[in-house]
C-alpha cells in the first residue's frame, strides 16, 4: 500500500488507532497495526493521510486471526461497535476523510470518560489504554 492509498477503516478502528500502543491479537495484526498506526498516522503529516469508511473488515483486520473473509469472528460485537463508533463519530458509509478530520469528529463528538459506554464489549477497553489517548487528544490544542 502506497502513501497515497486511502486507508481503508470500519468506524471502531478511529478510536482504536487513537489509542494503539503496539498490543494486538497476533504478531502478524500488530506489525500490520503498527505501520498504519504509527508509520502513517502518527508519522509526520500523518493528519492528512486519507482514510475511508467501510462496513466490513479493512485494513486493519487484513491479517487479523478473527478475520473471516469480509466478516469476523465476533461479527456481532464487532457489528455493535461499528454502529455505536459511526453514530457517534457521525461517519457515513463510504465517507473519506483525513485522520486529521477523524481526530477532530472525536475531539467535539466523544468527550473523555466515554468509552467505557461506547466501546462495551471491546476487550481493550478495560486496559484504559484508549481512554488515556482520548484525554491526550482532548488536551491538545487547548481543546476543552
Amino acid at each position: 500500500m502506497s502513501g497515497a492509498d486511502p486507508i481503508r477503516y470500519r468506524p471502531h478502528h478511529f478510536l482504536c488507532s487513537l489509542g494503539f500502543e503496539g498490543k494486538g491479537y497476533s504478531e502478524s495484526f500488530t506489525e500490520n497495526m503498527t505501520a498504519i498506526v504509527m508509520g502513517r498516522l502518527r508519522a509526520e503529516g500523518g493528519d492528512a493521510t486519507v482514510i475511508a469508511v467501510t462496513g466490513a473488515t479493512d485494513d486493519i483486520c487484513a491479517p487479523c486471526p478473527k478475520r473471516r473473509g469480509r466478516l469476523c469472528t465476533n461479527q456481532d460485537k464487532i457489528k455493535t461497535l461499528d454502529r455505536a463508533h459511526a453514530a457517534a463519530l457521525k461517519l457515513d458509509p463510504r465517507e473519506v476523510l483525513t485522520w486529521g478530520e477523524a481526530k477532530d469528529r472525536i475531539r467535539a463528538n466523544v468527550p473523555p470518560g466515554s468509552l467505557k459506554t461506547l466501546c462495551a464489549g471491546c476487550e481493550w477497553e478495560a486496559y484504559g489504554m484508549c481512554e488515556a489517548a482520548l484525554t491526550r487528544l482532548h488536551n491538545e490544542k487547548g481543546a476543552a
